[in-house]
């Protein structure tokens, strides 16, 4: 076998083993994620959601189409289909009421439908093509129609657990404030019978004072008085005498 064989029979094994392969290989699976539920009210509009992933980049051919199902019908059809930077609607009752709002090359295929109506209660299915990428699993969203978006039991039950920790900060806060009232009265009955004590402290000792100061004044004026009568008598007996001669 010359060389030149060898190697066209060990092309020829090559590329049937790539044929092979590419038959065998699974096909990329594409993702597709919407809201489970969606409310809304007579008159308004809302937007339903639709992301996708994709292990391939995004395609110029890749394509968005949304499916809708009554309430009460069977069968899914076709309302919105957006390919290659165009927007289709199909005719029916969402005709001229539904906006294209994603942007493909951020993995995004949300609609918006306006003007809602009773008859737009049902299942809105997103579906997503990125070639080669083109088998997966589509998405739905329940949208429901209301004359006014009740209330959830989660936002009731969010609603009483916040007005429960209100009512507990409100106790904190007067609990604080009755303390620090209360502390700061206690700590003007303390000046007051702190300066009490000083006042009395201060007249006992002035009142000792006097009584030391006292008996001082009686021996002065005590002595005084001896010295005026021994100065007296001294006069009379002197004046005595002069009389006698």
């Amino acid at each position: 076998m010359t060389l030149k064989n060898w190697w066209e029979n060990a092309m020829s094994q090559v590329s049937a083993l790539s044929l092979i392969l590419m038959v065998l290989s699974p096909t990329l699976a594409i993702e597709v994620y919407t809201s489970r539920e969606v409310h809304g009210t007579l008159g308004s509009r809302v937007t339903l959601s639709c992301t996708f992933w994709s292990e391939e980049w995004i395609s110029d051919d890749v394509s968005v189409t949304w499916y809708y199902r009554p309430e009460s019908g069977k069968d899914s059809n076709s309302i919105f289909h957006y390919t290659k930077g165009q927007a289709y609607i199909d005719k029916g009752i969402f005709k001229e009421r539904i906006e294209w709002v994603g942007n493909l090359r951020k993995k995004d295929g949300s609609i918006v439908i306006y003007n809602l109506e009773n008859t737009d209660n049902g299942t809105f299915t997103c579906d997503v093509k990125n070639p080669p990428d083109v088998v997966g699993k589509s998405s739905s969203v329940q949208l429901f129609v209301f004359d006014k978006v009740p209330l959830r039991p989660g936002i009731i039950l969010g609603a009483i657990i916040g007005a429960a920790l209100g009512l507990v900060i409100i106790v904190v806060i007067f609990a604080y404030l009755i303390r620090y009232c209360w502390l700061k009265r206690q700590a003007r009955v303390r000046r007051e019978l702190s300066a009490m004590e000083r006042g009395k402290l201060h007249k006992s000792g002035k009142d000792s004072k006097r009584s030391r100061q006292a008996p001082v004044l009686y021996a002065m004026l005590d002595q005084s008085r001896l010295t005026k009568s021994s100065s007296e008598k001294k006069s009379k007996s002197g004046e005595y005498r002069r009389d006698r001669k």
